[in-house]
């Protein structure tokens, strides 16, 4: 699949979650209805529901990975341990219906993401590299009308240096050709850098707070940053620039 072009730049990817369609918004209001189901037993300021609740999901990410999934089995040991086991039958039943409206949520697409898409992908072959549970996030692909824009479709529990390396292994593509475009300075700028790859970072304006602990440690000057899609393929075009003096230099 590797494109041979003179701006060196053979694969560009893009996460899904917050990047090609809202995401955070979702656990953000199932933040807040969990905190008035715990909130009828304990006073919240007393009980830093939402630090104790992270505690717990961070405590449980190794077991349960990324997602909705993930999210309702935490807030429901939460909510147990939160409330000394006063939380009720009923109100353990909301938390699980809270978690299915989750999963069942209709995609929205950020304004101009797919115009973006189609852009780059109309010079560069493109590839959809997304985290968490795979029922949920096939599910969000189908829904979002975008599948048929990628060349391949990546559904991963951890992106780390070593997931992007297999990938990248995988189309035969060296580092430096291949450019991530996401959310997260965490999950889609720093592995990716570490590489010694190339990075768009588009912010969203709510961030887990998993995602606000990171600081990256990494020299940051192949990244670019963007502040919404229609951005997007102007920072390709740059990197693509910056690519093609690099292989001149060396040349």
């Amino acid at each position: 699949m590797e494109m041979a072009d003179a701006s060196g730049i053979a694969l560009v990817g893009f996460d899904g979650d917050d990047t090609l369609w809202r995401s955070e918004d979702y656990f953000d209001h199932a933040q807040r209805e969990f905190e008035e189901i715990v909130g009828a037993h304990v006073d919240l300021g007393d009980a830093r529901a939402r630090e104790r609740l992270y505690a717990i999901e961070k405590g449980n990410l190794a077991l349960f990975g990324y997602g909705v999934k993930g999210m309702a089995l935490s807030m429901i040991e939460a909510a147990v341990d939160i409330t000394g086991s006063r939380i009720g039958a009923d109100e353990l039943h909301r938390i699980v219906a809270l978690a299915k409206r989750m999963l069942q949520h209709p995609v929205e697409l950020l304004p101009g993401i797919r115009e973006a898409v189609e852009e780059i992908a109309a010079a560069h072959p493109v590839v959809l590299i997304t985290k968490g549970d795979l029922f949920h996030q096939e599910a969000k692909v189908r829904r979002s009308g975008l599948a048929d824009l990628f060349g391949r479709i990546e559904i991963v529990s951890e992106k780390d240096p070593a997931t992007y390396a297999r990938v990248l292994g995988e189309f035969d593509i060296a580092p430096g050709r291949f450019v991530m475009v996401g959310n997260s300075l965490r999950s889609d700028v720093a592995p990716v850098l570490q590489l010694g790859g190339w990075a768009v970072h588009m912010p969203y304006h709510l961030t887990w707070e998993h995602e606000r602990e990171f600081e990256p440690d990494i020299d940051l000057a192949r990244m670019r940053e963007v502040r919404m899609p229609a951005e997007l393929p102007a920072a390709i075009r740059d990197i693509a620039q910056a690519t093609a003096r690099l292989a001149a230099f060396a040349g």
